[in-house]
């Protein structure tokens, strides 16, 4: 049996964005997209990591003997942005649910705070042996 084709899933409702098209969803998704920076802004980790990415950006860009080194210099950095970004979406998504302590809540914080760690020890890594290589 086929669906009417004006048929319309309870997320059509809810979300508006889902019914939009063309330039006018990527508009929108970019304004939201901002708005989560702007979100993430107000953390203090990230507004550190922020910082630091604005000074260790363009020093990716001088240490980098090649295109490869320095998209991985810069990547890093990034990465490790992103990173956080998720880690506060789960640490937001379990604090919504409620306040009380729950092992299962504790678990997916603490691996989110992994998450963060490795991507540092990371970037940490990669711009060590680029200094290195560079200085040394």
């Amino acid at each position: 049996m086929q669906e009417p084709t004006n048929a319309h899933s309870p997320a059509d409702t809810v979300n508006p964005q889902k019914a939009r098209k063309g330039l006018n969803r990527v508009l929108h998704a970019g304004g939201y997209s901002l708005q989560g920076l702007r979100a993430g802004w107000g953390e203090t980790a990230f507004r550190q990591e922020a910082i630091l990415a604005a000074g260790l950006l363009p020093l990716a860009f001088w240490l980098g003997q090649s295109w490869v080194e320095t998209a991985l210099l810069a990547g890093t950095v990034l990465l490790v942005m992103i990173v956080e970004l998720l880690n506060t979406c789960i640490e937001s998504a379990i604090d919504r649910i409620g306040p009380e302590w729950h092992h299962l809540s504790k678990r997916a914080k603490d691996m989110g705070s992994a998450a963060v760690l490795l991507s540092l020890l990371l970037c940490v890594g990669v711009w060590v042996g680029a200094l290195w290589q560079r200085l040394a």
